[in-house]
């Protein structure tokens, strides 16, 4: 997954990081924090999200005003500034067609606000993990109580290696998350936000209230929301998908606010976005394949690579008799016949 990073100013002057990597019709994901251009293609928990991105979409995505490789020292951070953002970089872009619009966690809040301006330029709106009404706006108490407990811990504990504010923050996110995963969120609090900037950014989207925009979304919209999400829950997910004319809702059986490769709940999410963007043949094909052992698919990947069997046996550790079966269940469950029907179809699901 190549990029090349390239940089546009905002409307005052913001410096903002952008990059472009895959192929297929476009997709725009607007920015949200715990991001860096840099890092993110070996990040063990955003990588197999930018591989899928890549592999179905040209994918453009960016890092947020103040994280990343943004600009770090900025005066504002807030909807009007994350809308004028994601416009300087769909125009940088040089898209030429419209385009689906991801918006992830209060990504959804600046994409609601685009799709609502640009109606022309959205094809598909893909909101997951969004939310309407911020942390610090929203009627339940506890929910408030909760937001200004985070808020106090970020002020002190963020880029710290500190056990308590891992535990935490990221554990919010990753429930279930690997010491690796958590490891690798804690570092890149230090490495994408100082603390001033981060509890700025928090305040932020604690103060985000996008219900008035709601009714006015003319474009498809598919809202997909973990069910046990901590740090948005899924009641404004549905909040989203009710008042959005329209939209429809798939639930995800999750609690981790980033879904994970391991996951059914991303298969889930892979296959709800294919489809809803018009490329059902590719949603059909990541569920056959989802239902391959992990031997068989590290077997077709090789067999995508253009290795013989002979190779695929040692890259395996496996004898060759052993690859020549795997692969004739492997067809039986695709569908085809031979290996070149194998490789035809899934080059043509890259292409795609």
């Amino acid at each position: 997954m190549q990029q090349r990073i390239h940089y546009v100013s905002s409307a005052e002057g913001v410096n903002l990081a952008w990059s472009a990597h895959g192929r297929g019709p476009p997709l725009v994901r607007a920015a949200t924090w715990l991001t860096h251009l840099q890092y993110d293609h070996d990040s063990p928990v955003w990588a197999h999200w930018l591989q899928f991105l890549g592999d179905h979409f040209r994918c453009v995505r960016y890092d947020e005003r103040g994280c990343g490789m943004s600009e770090r020292e900025v005066a504002a951070v807030a909807l009007p500034e994350w809308l004028d953002d994601l416009e300087r970089v769909v125009d940088a872009a040089q898209i030429d067609r419209p385009f689906t619009l991801l918006g992830i966690s209060q990504g959804a809040a600046t994409s609601i606000a685009y799709a609502i301006g640009h109606p022309e330029r959205v094809s598909h709106l893909v909101l997951y993990g969004g939310y309407a009404v911020g942390g610090n706006k929203r009627e339940n108490p506890d929910s408030r109580a909760l937001f200004q407990a985070v808020m106090e811990v970020t002020r002190l504990g963020w880029g710290r290696d500190n056990p308590a504010f891992l535990q935490l923050f990221a554990s919010r996110f990753l429930p279930e998350g690997t010491p690796e995963q958590l490891a690798w969120l804690n570092a890149l609090c230090r490495r994408t936000a100082t603390p001033e900037v981060a509890a700025r950014l928090l305040q932020a989207r604690g103060d985000v209230d996008v219900r008035a925009l709601l009714a006015q979304v003319r474009v498809p919209t598919l809202v997909l929301h973990a069910t046990r999400d901590q740090i948005a829950p899924v009641s404004q997910g549905r909040l989203l998908a009710a008042e959005i004319p329209g939209a429809q809702f798939v639930a995800l059986d999750s609690c981790n606010h980033v879904l994970l490769a391991h996951e059914p709940a991303w298969q889930h999410f892979q296959q709800a976005v294919l489809a809803f963007t018009g490329q059902p043949a590719a949603a059909a094909q990541l569920r056959v394949e989802g239902e391959l052992t992990t031997r068989e698919r590290r077997a077709l990947q090789l067999l995508r690579e253009g290795m013989s069997n002979a190779r695929i046996a040692g890259e395996l550790g496996i004898a060759e008799k052993t690859v020549r079966n795997h692969l004739s269940n492997l067809y039986r469950k695709l569908g085809v016949r031979s290996r070149a029907e194998a490789i035809v179809r899934g080059r043509r699901q890259e292409a795609d």
